[in-house]
């Protein structure tokens, strides 16, 4: 997983004239199966509840806050994250820098458990996935993560029925509602992968996973993958990216740039080296794939692990 988060539309802050309080100010929008909060703070304030009976989603839009979630270490939530809270579990949020001219914006939203539940049945039922004991799930340990581009454009597609004024609205976010619990799960796995804590041997990817991270260097194709799968091109390139949201290219390019970060923290290695030992054949390619990843070119990266 790169370093690039995929920032939210950002609503609209509300009139001053129509704040109710100056932390956590709340404005509701509900539907049948969900209901959209969006939340803006002021001032500065520590360790404010927040708890939902359904499980919420929420991604920071403004600012910054600190949250503190099961007993662990507080965190830094900052805009194009994302956070998964199970049900009737209380978080603690601080707004270390909040004031009227730097708010923070966050949306929260609640799905019912009911909705949770059928979709993830009409996953498993109508698209089970491969292998022994594999299935649609989500996994609430895996709760923070940056927005990808998909996960970014199914929230944004979320908020846009949530807020609409058309009699279709309900249909329509039910739909994406599905989408967006597909996003998240794919975003999950996908960051378990890159953390190193997926591991699931009834699951085909760990096979492939492994085969992709020991050849980097090697020319790894569709059909090299595929036949390591032992499953025809079209229907590995299905599984893959039902799996993780992307095509399996798109993984081993991920997955050489992240060797390639790991190689640039050496403040000696060359940039051609680097290049090379991740499995690009042209450097001119590899930087300018390296940018559009990191921001940054690899030299700036390296640069600055030195300084």
């Amino acid at each position: 997983m790169n370093n690039q988060r995929t920032l939210l539309t950002k609503p609209e802050l509300s009139t001053e004239k129509s704040l109710k309080t100056l932390v956590e100010n709340r404005t509701v929008y509900s539907l049948n199966n969900c209901e959209l909060n969006l939340f803006e703070t002021y001032q500065e304030s520590q360790l404010v509840p927040l708890k939902f009976n359904d499980l919420v989603v929420t991604s920071m839009l403004r600012g910054k806050k600190v949250m503190h979630l099961f007993d662990e270490p507080g965190f830094d939530y900052l805009p194009g994250e994302t956070v998964v809270i199970p049900s009737n579990v209380e978080m603690k949020i601080d707004f270390p820098e909040a004031s009227k001219n730097n708010p923070t914006q966050c949306l929260a939203l609640a799905i019912e458990q009911s909705k949770i539940k059928d979709t993830l049945s009409f996953l498993n039922e109508r698209y089970p996935k491969e292998g022994v004991d594999n299935y649609w799930q989500l996994n609430y340990q895996n709760y923070f993560f940056y927005n990808n581009v998909d996960l970014a454009a199914t929230i944004n597609k979320l908020i846009k029925e949530c807020m609409s004024t058309s009699i279709t609205k309900d249909a329509l976010a039910d739909l994406t509602l599905q989408e967006l619990l597909i996003r998240i799960i794919q975003t999950q796995t996908a960051k378990s992968i890159d953390d190193g804590l997926f591991s699931n041997p009834n699951n085909p990817i760990s096979e492939v996973i492994e085969f992709i991270r020991l050849n980097l260097k090697e020319n790894i194709n569709l059909k090299s993958l595929s036949d390591k799968a032992c499953m025809s091109t079209t229907s590995f390139y299905r599984f893959f990216k039902r799996e993780l949201g992307m095509s399996p290219i798109e993984f081993v390019l991920n997955e050489k740039i992240k060797y390639a970060k790991k190689l640039l923290k050496n403040p000696s290695i060359q940039i051609n080296e680097v290049c090379y030992l991740s499995g690009f054949e042209d450097a001119n390619y590899f930087i300018r794939l390296f940018k559009k990843h990191e921001g940054i070119t690899p030299k700036q990266y390296q640069l600055l692990y030195v300084n």
